[in-house]
Protein backbone atom coordinates (compact mmCIF):
# COMPACT_ATOMS: atom_id res chain seq x y z
CA UNK A 1 0.00 0.00 0.00
CA UNK A 2 2.83 2.24 0.55
CA UNK A 3 2.83 3.71 -3.09
CA UNK A 4 1.73 6.92 -4.72
CA UNK A 5 -1.37 5.28 -6.65
CA UNK A 6 -2.24 3.62 -2.60
CA UNK A 7 -1.83 7.88 -1.38
CA UNK A 8 -3.87 9.49 -4.70
CA UNK A 9 -6.79 7.22 -4.20
CA UNK A 10 -6.94 7.64 -0.26
CA UNK A 11 -6.27 3.81 0.05
CA UNK A 12 -3.23 4.41 1.86
CA UNK A 13 -5.17 6.78 4.11
CA UNK A 14 -8.13 3.76 4.82
CA UNK A 15 -5.43 1.33 5.43
CA UNK A 16 -5.46 2.60 8.94
CA UNK A 17 -9.08 3.21 9.66
CA UNK A 18 -8.29 0.60 12.88
CA UNK A 19 -6.23 2.93 14.55
CA UNK A 20 -7.04 4.65 17.61
CA UNK A 21 -9.40 7.65 16.74
CA UNK A 22 -7.45 9.69 19.29
CA UNK A 23 -3.90 9.30 17.31
CA UNK A 24 -5.34 8.69 13.24
CA UNK A 25 -5.28 11.93 11.50
CA UNK A 26 -7.96 13.16 9.51
CA UNK A 27 -6.77 14.46 5.49
CA UNK A 28 -7.79 17.86 6.68
CA UNK A 29 -5.86 17.65 9.19
CA UNK A 30 -2.39 16.51 7.69
CA UNK A 31 -3.33 19.14 4.88
CA UNK A 32 -3.56 21.70 7.59
CA UNK A 33 -0.22 20.65 8.40
CA UNK A 34 1.05 21.24 5.05
CA UNK A 35 -0.33 24.68 4.86
CA UNK A 36 0.93 25.62 8.47
CA UNK A 37 4.35 24.33 7.54
CA UNK A 38 4.83 26.49 3.88
CA UNK A 39 3.25 29.43 5.68
CA UNK A 40 6.87 29.02 7.67
CA UNK A 41 8.73 28.89 4.30
CA UNK A 42 12.13 30.58 5.25
CA UNK A 43 12.48 31.66 1.56
CA UNK A 44 10.74 31.52 -1.93
CA UNK A 45 13.27 29.34 -3.81
CA UNK A 46 13.39 25.47 -4.77
CA UNK A 47 11.78 23.56 -1.87
CA UNK A 48 13.84 20.16 -0.96
CA UNK A 49 13.29 17.65 1.48
CA UNK A 50 15.61 15.98 3.72
CA UNK A 51 15.44 11.93 3.16
CA UNK A 52 17.02 9.39 6.28
CA UNK A 53 14.65 6.67 5.95
CA UNK A 54 12.46 5.13 3.48
CA UNK A 55 12.49 8.16 1.61
CA UNK A 56 16.02 7.02 0.22
CA UNK A 57 15.29 4.12 -1.13
CA UNK A 58 11.15 4.89 -1.82
CA UNK A 59 10.39 8.75 -2.06
CA UNK A 60 7.46 8.31 -3.68
CA UNK A 61 6.81 12.15 -4.31
CA UNK A 62 8.52 12.59 -7.76
CA UNK A 63 11.70 14.85 -7.50
CA UNK A 64 14.36 16.19 -9.99
CA UNK A 65 17.52 16.07 -7.69
CA UNK A 66 18.63 13.68 -5.52
CA UNK A 67 21.59 14.74 -3.44
CA UNK A 68 23.43 13.24 -0.56
CA UNK A 69 23.50 15.84 2.43
CA UNK A 70 24.25 15.89 5.65
CA UNK A 71 21.70 17.47 8.70
CA UNK A 72 23.52 18.96 11.80
CA UNK A 73 22.38 19.59 15.36
CA UNK A 74 20.09 16.10 14.84
CA UNK A 75 20.22 11.92 15.15
CA UNK A 76 18.57 8.88 14.04
CA UNK A 77 16.26 7.57 17.06
CA UNK A 78 13.68 4.62 16.76
CA UNK A 79 12.00 6.39 19.08
CA UNK A 80 8.05 6.30 17.57
CA UNK A 81 5.94 3.47 18.65
CA UNK A 82 4.85 1.97 15.92
CA UNK A 83 1.36 0.24 15.28
CA UNK A 84 0.74 0.26 11.83
CA UNK A 85 2.13 -1.04 8.65
CA UNK A 86 5.42 -2.57 10.18
CA UNK A 87 3.93 -3.12 12.99
CA UNK A 88 0.80 -3.68 15.36
CA UNK A 89 -1.22 -2.89 18.50
CA UNK A 90 -0.67 -6.29 19.77
CA UNK A 91 2.96 -6.54 18.82
CA UNK A 92 4.43 -2.95 18.49
CA UNK A 93 7.28 -2.11 16.88
CA UNK A 94 9.51 1.38 16.45
CA UNK A 95 9.34 3.79 13.52
CA UNK A 96 12.32 6.19 12.71
CA UNK A 97 12.23 9.69 13.44
CA UNK A 98 15.64 12.37 14.27
CA UNK A 99 16.22 13.32 17.48
CA UNK A 100 18.47 16.72 18.75
CA UNK A 101 22.38 16.18 18.84
CA UNK A 102 24.50 14.91 16.59
CA UNK A 103 24.71 14.73 12.63
CA UNK A 104 22.64 12.60 10.08
CA UNK A 105 23.62 11.65 6.35
CA UNK A 106 20.98 11.30 4.09
CA UNK A 107 20.02 12.94 0.69
CA UNK A 108 18.50 15.83 -0.09
CA UNK A 109 15.21 15.57 -2.67
CA UNK A 110 14.52 18.39 -5.13
CA UNK A 111 10.78 18.88 -5.85
CA UNK A 112 9.78 19.81 -8.99
CA UNK A 113 8.32 23.37 -8.76
CA UNK A 114 5.71 22.84 -11.56
CA UNK A 115 3.56 19.88 -9.41
CA UNK A 116 5.10 20.93 -5.77
CA UNK A 117 1.63 21.28 -4.46
CA UNK A 118 0.97 17.51 -5.00
CA UNK A 119 4.21 16.14 -4.63
CA UNK A 120 3.81 17.87 -1.02
CA UNK A 121 0.49 16.49 -0.53
CA UNK A 122 1.80 12.95 -1.10
CA UNK A 123 4.83 13.38 1.53
CA UNK A 124 2.58 14.74 3.97
CA UNK A 125 -0.36 11.96 3.71
CA UNK A 126 2.49 9.37 4.07
CA UNK A 127 4.10 10.49 6.72
CA UNK A 128 1.56 12.44 8.92
CA UNK A 129 -0.92 9.50 9.43
CA UNK A 130 -0.71 9.92 13.24
CA UNK A 131 1.06 13.33 13.42
CA UNK A 132 3.96 11.62 15.33
CA UNK A 133 6.44 14.20 13.52
CA UNK A 134 7.54 17.77 13.52
CA UNK A 135 7.30 18.74 9.96
CA UNK A 136 10.50 21.82 10.46
CA UNK A 137 12.63 23.83 8.14
CA UNK A 138 16.52 22.59 8.72
CA UNK A 139 19.67 23.71 6.96
CA UNK A 140 21.27 20.81 5.17
CA UNK A 141 24.88 20.41 3.54
CA UNK A 142 24.88 18.98 -0.17
CA UNK A 143 28.30 16.74 -0.31
CA UNK A 144 28.71 19.51 -2.92
CA UNK A 145 29.27 21.96 -0.43
CA UNK A 146 26.45 23.80 -0.67
CA UNK A 147 23.56 24.79 1.96
CA UNK A 148 20.02 24.69 1.28
CA UNK A 149 17.38 24.74 3.57
CA UNK A 150 15.21 21.77 3.26
CA UNK A 151 12.20 20.07 5.10
CA UNK A 152 13.39 17.29 7.86
CA UNK A 153 9.87 15.60 10.12
CA UNK A 154 11.61 15.67 13.16
CA UNK A 155 10.27 13.76 16.29
CA UNK A 156 7.65 15.72 18.79
CA UNK A 157 8.35 14.48 22.50
CA UNK A 158 4.62 15.40 23.43
CA UNK A 159 2.59 13.05 21.32
CA UNK A 160 1.71 10.11 22.89
CA UNK A 161 3.69 7.08 20.36
CA UNK A 162 6.43 8.70 21.47
CA UNK A 163 8.96 6.63 23.45
CA UNK A 164 12.09 8.20 25.36
CA UNK A 165 14.30 5.00 25.40
CA UNK A 166 15.34 4.16 21.81
CA UNK A 167 18.71 2.21 23.27
CA UNK A 168 20.20 -0.06 20.24
CA UNK A 169 19.79 -3.00 22.65
CA UNK A 170 16.78 -2.34 24.03
CA UNK A 171 14.43 -1.75 21.01
CA UNK A 172 16.19 -4.80 18.99
CA UNK A 173 14.02 -7.25 20.57
CA UNK A 174 10.72 -5.02 19.72
CA UNK A 175 11.90 -4.62 15.84
CA UNK A 176 12.97 -8.09 15.42
CA UNK A 177 9.36 -9.05 16.22
CA UNK A 178 7.15 -6.54 15.00
CA UNK A 179 5.47 -6.62 11.30
CA UNK A 180 2.29 -5.38 10.12
CA UNK A 181 0.53 -4.73 6.23
CA UNK A 182 3.50 -3.65 4.25
CA UNK A 183 6.00 -5.83 6.37
CA UNK A 184 8.58 -6.27 8.94
CA UNK A 185 9.85 -4.13 11.33
CA UNK A 186 13.53 -5.71 10.68
CA UNK A 187 13.21 -5.48 7.14
CA UNK A 188 12.87 -1.68 7.20
CA UNK A 189 16.42 -1.44 9.13
CA UNK A 190 17.87 -3.73 6.84
CA UNK A 191 17.12 -1.64 4.05
CA UNK A 192 17.85 1.34 5.81
CA UNK A 193 21.57 -0.07 6.18
CA UNK A 194 21.78 -1.28 2.55
CA UNK A 195 20.49 2.21 1.53
CA UNK A 196 23.33 4.11 3.38
CA UNK A 197 25.55 1.71 2.03
CA UNK A 198 24.55 2.49 -1.44
CA UNK A 199 25.03 6.02 -1.01
CA UNK A 200 28.94 5.51 0.79
CA UNK A 201 27.44 6.51 4.17
CA UNK A 202 27.23 4.49 7.64
CA UNK A 203 25.53 5.48 10.63
CA UNK A 204 27.02 3.62 13.81
CA UNK A 205 23.35 3.24 15.52
CA UNK A 206 22.03 1.56 12.23
CA UNK A 207 24.39 -0.72 11.99
CA UNK A 208 24.58 -1.78 16.34
CA UNK A 209 20.46 -2.69 15.58
CA UNK A 210 21.48 -4.74 12.63
CA UNK A 211 24.09 -6.40 14.70
CA UNK A 212 21.91 -6.70 17.86
CA UNK A 213 18.98 -8.07 15.42
CA UNK A 214 21.14 -10.52 14.16
CA UNK A 215 21.51 -11.82 17.65
CA UNK A 216 18.14 -12.01 18.23
CA UNK A 217 17.55 -14.11 15.02
CA UNK A 218 20.52 -16.58 16.37
CA UNK A 219 19.02 -16.66 20.03
CA UNK A 220 15.25 -17.78 18.50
Amino acid sequence: MLNREAICSGAYLESFNSLPRDILWTQAQIDASLASTMAKRPDSGDVWVFAYGSLMWNPISAFDERVAATLSGWHRSFCIRLIAGRGSESQPGRMLSLEPGGTTEGVALRLPAATLDEELRILWTREMVTGAYTPTWQTVTLRTGEQKTALAFVADPAQSQYERNSRASDIAPVIALAHGSIGSNADYVFKLQQALLDCQMQDPYIDEIVAELGLQCREA
